[in-house]
């Protein structure tokens, strides 16, 4: 029987899986072409605005401006802070491809130090590597043009003109204006924390002490911005939209610059600060530390070892003495004493007592000693202001009390802050029965009290304090803070002046004190027997004031104080307090000279070298203006 062929293949079988494996490739090309028709649906319809931007956003870019910072001006329309362009040599690190290379040439071809790479290299740690960052900020014409030649060489490095901060006057107005600087990591952190990081976002420097960082929000402006086309290196082909920014508003300063040239050129050689306002306003208008120092170095970024010099100078430059220094005030304060005295009723304008040049307690082995060894004899208040006696104060401050004179010393405005328009100010000290125990865990002993009267023991003030608590007294009691800025510019040109600040006025119950302790204060000037009449002889105005003479150590109950005999900064302070004309005020000045000696001598003298140049040369209104007035209401 024969056996049944087999086929070898079967076409029906083959074409029936061709068929499935062609529906199957068929359906995954279909699927595959749907996924990219919608893929290129969204990418071109839906998305296409998304990426629309980012396609112009590799060619088109923003670009923040810098604003200009406002001008300062002093109170006659003269400049004491501008902006004057600069050229900065300035690197992204994101477009360098072998950075210490760069450096060493760049240092062959300008000479670069090596402080100013040292510095660089601070700079872009922790900085995002495509910012710009100065290597140089300030570039002469002809390193400007050496540079320009090689400039094909260096990618990524590219020289730059902006304004710079510069202060014409120099250390004349540092405590006064302070500098602004280049911003740092601290800078920085209080700008984010500010929400400010944008509108700073090309700005380089900020105010870091005095004018230029109390009122850095006024100065500073709003960034501008500007849409660039780029080419694919980076290089600006075309500005295609500017935003531009908003300059800072130009402030003017209470501050006369020839009455602060003045100031400064009476302490010259010496360590001290001299103050002179408005008693009517407040207005500062001088305000002089010494010594002092040149804000410009501070500008560009100081050097190591000039900023070394005056951080370790014993001088203390870097101080305002005017708002920071802490001294005695020592008799200055005995008319606001006499005041007090008069208020508790602790004595009248009769009360009386006999000086033999010492004062006990009794059964008290201890004695204080006037300044002047025999003594001012039979002396009233006004007498004991005049002539400044010691003894008269020491009872007095018994009599009182350390609790009520803490208190009404207090409310004058003494161990507190003015409110200047300066972060720089220090509260100084007011003594009371708890500031002891806080400070020194000790009780108060009544042997403290007895210095207080006489502006000792642990009493200090700043000069600025102590000026303001004088013209509380001119007042009579009305109390205005003390105020460097005037106002601002207006867009028309007009000042808009700032309102004036007062705090609650001081009141008393017999309003004839005032009297009594201003005539007093007349008398040290006008009268004989005046500590300060020998520095006044002959003046063309009628002035007061009070002299003070401030010891910085204790002398022993059997030594006597001799000045050639102590080391030069042991010295007494040399302290005085006035304000011209008598009866209708329109400056009051504050003198302050480390260990220079006596008051009556030393002090006395340029305060009055001041007011002769303030009523022969200055152009201050004698009254308030129409719109000082209705701020002063």
């Amino acid at each position: 029987m024969m056996r049944k062929r087999q086929t070898i293949r079967d076409h029906t079988a083959e074409a029936n899986l061709f068929a499935r494996r062609a529906t199957v490739a068929i359906l995954i090309v279909f699927f595959m072409l749907s996924i990219i028709v919608s893929n290129l649906y969204v990418l071109q319809v839906e998305q296409y605005e998304d990426f629309q931007t980012r396609s112009n956003g590799n060619r088109i870019k923003v670009l923040p401006i810098a604003p200009n910072r406002g001008l300062i001006y002093d109170r006659n329309g003269v400049l004491l802070a501008e902006n004057r362009p600069v050229f900065s040599l300035e690197l992204i690190p994101e477009q360098i491809d072998n950075l210490p290379f760069t450096l060493g040439e760049l240092t062959k071809l300008l000479d670069i130090s090596d402080e100013e790479i040292e510095n660089f290299f601070a700079t872009i740690r922790g900085q995002r590597r495509f910012k710009p960052v100065a290597l140089r900020t300030q570039l002469n014409e002809e390193e400007v043009a050496r540079f320009s030649a090689q400039k094909h060489r260096f990618p990524g490095v590219n020289i730059e003109a902006r304004l710079s901060r510069h202060y014409p006057y120099g250390s004349t107005l540092t405590h006064v204006l302070g500098y602004v600087a280049k911003i740092n990591k601290n800078d920085l952190q209080k700008i984010v924390e500010a929400g400010q990081e944008a509108n700073y976002a090309a700005t380089y420097d900020i105010g870091k002490l005095g004018i230029e960082k109390f009122h850095e929000d006024l100065l500073h402006g709003t960034v501008g911005f500007q849409q660039v086309e780029v080419n694919n290196q980076g290089r600006i082909i075309r500005i295609l939209n500017v935003d531009p920014p908003q300059p800072g508003k130009d402030i003017v300063l209470n501050i006369d610059i020839e009455l602060q040239l003045a100031a400064q050129r009476e302490l010259d050689g010496q360590r001290g600060s001299i103050v002179v306002t408005s008693p009517q306003t407040g207005g500062v208008l001088a305000m002089y530390s010494s010594p002092s120092y040149d804000p410009n170095l501070f500008v560009h970024g100081i050097s190591r070892k000039n900023y070394s010099a005056l951080l370790n100078s014993e001088d203390r430059p870097l101080i305002n003495r005017a708002t920071q220094g802490q001294y005695p005030p020592a008799s200055t304060v005995k008319p606001h004493l006499a005041l007090l005295g008069l208020e508790q009723e602790i004595i009248t304008q009769q009360t009386t007592i006999n000086d033999h040049g010492r004062y006990r307690l009794p059964n008290v082995n201890h004695v204080w000693r006037d300044w002047k060894r025999w003594g001012h004899g039979k002396v009233n208040v006004t007498k004991a202001i005049e002539v400044s006696c010691d003894t008269f104060y020491y009872d007095l401050a018994y009599q009182l009390g350390i609790d009520r004179i803490s208190e009404a010393m207090t409310e004058f405005g003494f161990g507190d802050y003015t409110g200047i328009d300066l972060y720089e100010e220090s509260d100084a000290n007011m003594p009371s029965r708890g500031w002891k125990r806080a400070r020194f865990n000790q009780p108060w002993y009544i042997g403290d009290t007895i210095p207080v009267g006489i502006g000792q023991s642990f009493w200090t003030t700043t000069p600025i304090q102590l000026t303001h608590t004088v013209n509380t007294l001119i007042n009579r009691g009305e109390r205005y803070v003390p105020q460097i800025m005037r106002g601002f510019m207006s867009e028309v040109g007009t000042i808009e002046l700032e309102p004036l600040k007062s705090l609650r006025p001081i009141v008393v119950k017999e309003p004839k004190n005032w009297n009594i302790v201003l005539d007093a204060m007349y008398g040290v000037v006008n009268r004989e027997d005046g500590t300060a009449q020998a520095a006044f002889i002959d003046t063309p105005y009628v002035s007061a004031g009070k002299t003070g003479t401030a010891q910085l150590f204790s002398v022993g109950q059997n030594e006597s104080y001799e000045e050639e005999n102590v080391a030069e900064r042991l010295r007494d302070n040399a302290m005085y307090v006035g304000y011209a004309p008598y009866e209708s005020p329109e400056m009051s000045i504050t003198v302050v000279l480390e260990n220079a000696g006596g008051g009556s001598s030393n002090a006395a003298p340029i305060a009055r070298n001041m007011m002769d140049f303030f009523f022969r040369n200055h152009s201050f209104p004698t009254q308030l203006t129409n719109a000082e007035t209705q701020a002063k209401m």
